[in-house]
């Protein structure tokens, strides 16, 4: 069995890197498995900790359990073709829950932790921070003013607003490419993984 999982590990592994090349059966079988393993632990995974772990066992603590039960129960519903507009309206309330929380989380992440950001002391009795830190801190706050100065569309980007709103650009261009190389490098880490096991574990070339 460790034979056959290297040996699937390496056709699964080579069959995704053959898209490479072009779009063809090989990639198609192994985007499905893929696709289906996921599928399939996620439902194993949800069943045991929600509706098994969560539900099942605590229904008895939580009557508010029922709720959660009941709307899954109507999402369903769409599976049925003559009673499938059921299902709108639990999915209704999942997507307006989670587009509050998520607001909320954003809103206190992103939103206050820049404003925040962008009113710490410099100078100051009982403040102490390294020229590094000031130079750091000095950079946030004229980012953030110049970009907010670029999306100001009431006032014509010319003179001395216009040069302000320049370097907001170059702040947001640079704030992009930064997150734009955050993801590639993340994906050349898994692809180094998956060279490592093809020329390390599975054929032996490295050593």
């Amino acid at each position: 069995m460790e034979h056959f999982g290297l040996w699937l590990s390496a056709f699964l592994t080579l069959g995704i890197c053959s898209f490479l090349y072009r779009d063809n059966a090989w990639y198609k079988l192994c985007e499905s498995i893929f696709i289906g393993t996921s599928a399939g632990y996620w439902v194993v995974t949800l069943f045991w900790e929600n509706l098994y772990g969560k539900f099942w066992v605590g229904k008895g603590e939580d009557p508010t359990l029922w709720v959660g039960a009941v709307l899954g129960f109507l999402m369903i519903m769409r599976l049925v073709p003559k009673i499938g507009w059921i299902s709108r309206w639990p999915l209704s309330f999942v997507v307006g829950a989670t587009s509050g929380l998520w607001m909320m989380n954003y809103f206190s992440a992103n939103i206050m932790s820049q404003v925040q950001a962008t009113i710490l002391p410099l100078f100051g009795e009982g403040f102490s921070a390294s020229p590094g830190q000031i130079i750091g801190n000095l950079v946030i706050v004229v980012g953030t003013f110049s970009g907010l100065a670029y999306f100001f569309f009431s006032k014509e980007h010319t003179g001395a607003f216009g040069r302000v709103a320049r370097i907001g650009v170059w702040t947001i261009m640079i704030t992009f490419g930064a997150s734009f190389g955050y993801t590639v490098m993340s994906r050349m880490s898994l692809l180094i993984g998956r060279i490592d096991f093809i020329l390390n574990i599975w054929l032996g070339l490295i050593k």
